[in-house]
């Protein structure tokens, strides 16, 4: 399938009967539909151009709807755009003509090869045969990365009018191999919150007990402390967090098939958990009028 400006089959909002709790959850990068026009431009095959993909990750976080809280989850592929990054973050050397003057071409994203319309995919796997048009790449920016975020906004603004405060769950996956640096310690998951800037520290520390306590290694912020999404929609201090979670692929993706492991379901299951006992600990605060401050 291609994708046309204004098509509604970019992204879907799992929305719940009622929403009953301060919560949004968000699964940008576990889109699974790609263009043929895109498939045609790559160098990659169809197993390679899914390797930095958050695999099923919108379906490990599917019950998020029945407990009370929307979930936003992207039908693109994150190699195609991604919304994890500012909407200009894009590389001159990828386009056959100059890019706008309010693009950002510095950064260290678009350094990487990982800007919002991605050079490469996993460890340095070249996605295009050719330069795009700087039109083509901007109408992605237009026609995808502007609706989703729009949506994702609309979703945190009714929740904190409702509620008072909005929980925004950013949720991810991460390659099995990865260690924390100086150690030989693989994370199942990460909590990132950009260094307490982005969500509260009691937020952040009872994500990381809750894991913890189903026997997960569970780490706070290394190497991942949130993206673009957790950086720009978590301001605390007008009781908006925004926690990124990254989840060991290896607990539940074949990582040669990229198909779901048998354990997926249990891990789903934890999750799931994971989502109750979260949205109780803030009923909990909310019940005693404490507030959940940054550091």
């Amino acid at each position: 399938m291609d994708f046309n400006a204004g098509d509604p089959e970019h992204f879907e909002v799992r929305e719940p009967a009622r929403q009953t709790i301060p919560f949004v959850y968000n699964s940008p990068h576990s889109g699974r539909c790609y263009p043929e026009s895109f498939l045609a431009d790559s160098n990659l095959d169809s197993m390679s151009i899914r390797r930095s993909a958050d695999h099923y990750v919108d379906d490990l976080f599917a019950d998020a709807p029945e407990l009370g809280a929307p979930l936003l989850a992207a039908h693109f592929p994150r190699a195609y755009l991604d919304v994890n990054r500012e909407p200009f973050e894009l590389d001159p050397r990828m386009f056959d003509g100059p890019l706008p003057p309010y693009a950002n071409i510095g950064s260290m994203r678009v350094a990487g090869g990982l800007g919002t319309i991605p050079r490469i995919v996993a460890e340095n796997m070249d996605i295009y045969r050719r330069k795009l048009s700087v039109a083509e790449g901007l109408s992605r920016i237009e026609a995808i990365y502007k609706p989703y975020h729009a949506c994702l906004r609309r979703l945190i603004a009714a929740t904190h009018a409702r509620f008072g405060i909005c929980v925004l769950i950013d949720c991810h996956s991460m390659p099995g191999n990865i260690r924390l640096s100086g150690s030989n310690v693989k994370p199942d998951f990460i909590i990132g919150d950009r260094y307490g800037t982005s969500a509260s520290a009691e937020l952040s520390r009872a994500a990381l007990s809750f894991l913890s306590e189903m026997g997960f290694a569970a780490v706070r912020n290394k190497p991942y402390a949130g993206g673009f999404i957790t950086e720009h929609y978590g301001r605390p201090v007008r009781g908006l967090h925004a926690l990124q979670i990254e989840i060991n692929r290896g607990l539940y993706v074949d990582e040669g098939t990229l198909s779901k492991r048998p354990e997926f379901d249990a891990i789903a299951a934890a999750l799931s958990l994971f989502m109750r006992q979260m949205a109780d600990f803030v009923a909990d605060f909310s019940a005693s009028d404490t507030a959940l401050a940054a550091e």
